[in-house]
């Protein structure tokens, strides 16, 4: 719920509003005696952004997003407009500004398999035309396309999902390989979060090195309702990780992948998604990556950082709350560490040191658990990283060692290591001899 701005009198107020609802509506309040207007809503969806006229304060417009975002016009005046809008919008889209009469409006527009472009829509005329392009040099690359698919849980919910496929497979671009590639999961953060349609450098990374890549927005993902959002509560290793599976069966049965060559990957909550992969269904990936994820949920909370206080509640209450015995004994029971001696696929972990959110303790507890049973696991830590690696020099030679890695258990394409650990900090303190070409390359 949060305030979009004052109407043209200042009597009262534009919210997209979830009170009291399971979807965030479009809604006028009253301020002299807070009586609610609801303006526009969706069944299905939070309604994503709101246009807003800027002389008269009143919205024109509205996006939902599904699969991507798709507007609709609120009053009959803007009808035609919209629609012609919507008819040159056939990727991820994001109205940025408007001029003060409104015939100008700038776009964001990104189709996936090209630099996302800028562009200004009038509203006079029905016209949608180029700004300029983000990154011209993206479009003399191949990139791939990403397709939007709406996967049925096992227990009826629905998981809207992206799909991306290697070129050479998908060649008609309609999202249907001439045969099975191996996959990659790759599973958001958050996990209150969602993924979109749009341009995504690691998803283009994946697709290039031979990998089908499926991002699922599993429940507790947002912007579908908060019925479907709180579906997620307790169950962490539970319904989370069954959408996930779900997913993956719906790409073996569609004839994406099969069954024995299917990794799982992902950052923040996709990391221990990675791990729950590993422990609690140690036959169903055929290797993971985690990304700063935690392996101790009892950990994790008693490191809450201190900016994240006001949000123990929402923790408490989606994993577990450890106050609790009752608490603590579920999130003892969901933590991938817990269950670590299960793991029998190869498993690599990347971790920032300076992590404030996922200390670094969550990654050296399960590699330090994992050795002493002499199970083989690869720890790549970075020193001058957090929650998250930002210096390119750090990136570059993570996902050097990352697709390494992957084509060891998945057979995919991978750039043998030049100067890709050049001005990185990288450190492998655990396993580097079960990554090809990578030891001979860490400096003493």
């Amino acid at each position: 719920t949060n305030i979009l701005g004052f109407d043209e009198n200042n009597e009262g107020i534009y919210l997209l509003d979830s009170r009291n609802r399971n979807t965030a509506a479009l809604t006028h309040m009253s301020l002299s005696d807070q009586k609610l207007t609801t303006i526009a809503e969706s069944d299905r969806l939070d309604i994503s952004s709101v246009l807003i006229d800027p002389r008269s304060h009143k919205p024109f417009a509205y996006a939902l997003d599904l699969i991507r975002p798709e507007y609709h016009a609120i009053s009959l005046e803007y009808k035609d407009v919209i629609a012609k809008f919507n008819s040159q919008l056939s990727g991820g889209s994001q109205v940025l500004a408007q001029s003060l009469s409104n015939q100008f409006w700038t776009v964001y527009t990104d189709e996936s398999d090209s630099s996302p472009v800028y562009k200004v829509f009038d509203a006079s005329t029905g016209e949608l035309s180029e700004m300029f392009v983000t990154n011209p040099a993206l479009n003399d690359k191949p990139l791939a396309k990403m397709h939007g698919v709406v996967i049925p849980s096992r227990d009826g919910l629905e998981l809207v999902s992206y799909l991306t496929l290697p070129l050479e497979s998908d060649s008609d671009k309609d999202g249907v390989p001439a045969e099975p590639v191996p996959m990659v999961m790759l599973v958001h953060g958050g996990p209150w979060g969602r993924d979109s349609f749009g341009y995504s450098p690691v998803v283009q990374w994946l697709a290039n090195r031979g990998y089908a890549v499926l991002q699922v927005n599993f429940r507790s993902s947002t912007g579908f309702g908060k019925d479907f959002l709180n579906a997620g509560n307790k169950q962490w290793s539970g319904a989370m990780h069954n959408d996930l599976l779900d997913a993956k069966k719906w790409a073996v049965e569609n004839g994406i992948t099969t069954a024995d060559k299917v990794a799982i990957m992902g950052g923040s909550y996709g990391g221990y998604a990675t791990l729950v992969g590993l422990t609690f269904t140690p036959d169903e990936f055929s290797c993971g990556v985690d990304i700063i994820g935690p392996s101790n949920l009892v950990t994790l909370l008693e490191s809450i950082p201190p900016y994240w206080e006001s949000f123990r509640k929402v923790f408490a209450q989606a994993i577990g709350d450890p106050e609790t015995e009752e608490g603590r004994s579920l999130l003892k029971a969901t933590s991938p560490l817990t269950h670590a001696d299960k793991i029998t696929k190869p498993l690599l972990i990347a971790q920032g040191a300076n992590d404030p959110r996922v200390k670094q303790a969550e990654s050296d507890q399960i590699v330090s658990a994992m050795a002493e049973k002499g199970i083989p696991v690869t720890y790549v830590l970075y020193p001058d990283e957090g929650h998250g690696f930002q210096k390119p020099e750090n990136n570059l030679s993570f996902y050097a060692v990352a697709e390494a890695f992957l084509s060891e258990c998945q057979g995919g394409r991978y750039q043998e290591l030049g100067n890709d650990f050049e001005n990185s900090s990288i450190q492998i303190p655990h396993g580097a001899e079960f990554v090809p070409g990578i030891a001979g390359q860490l400096s003493p």
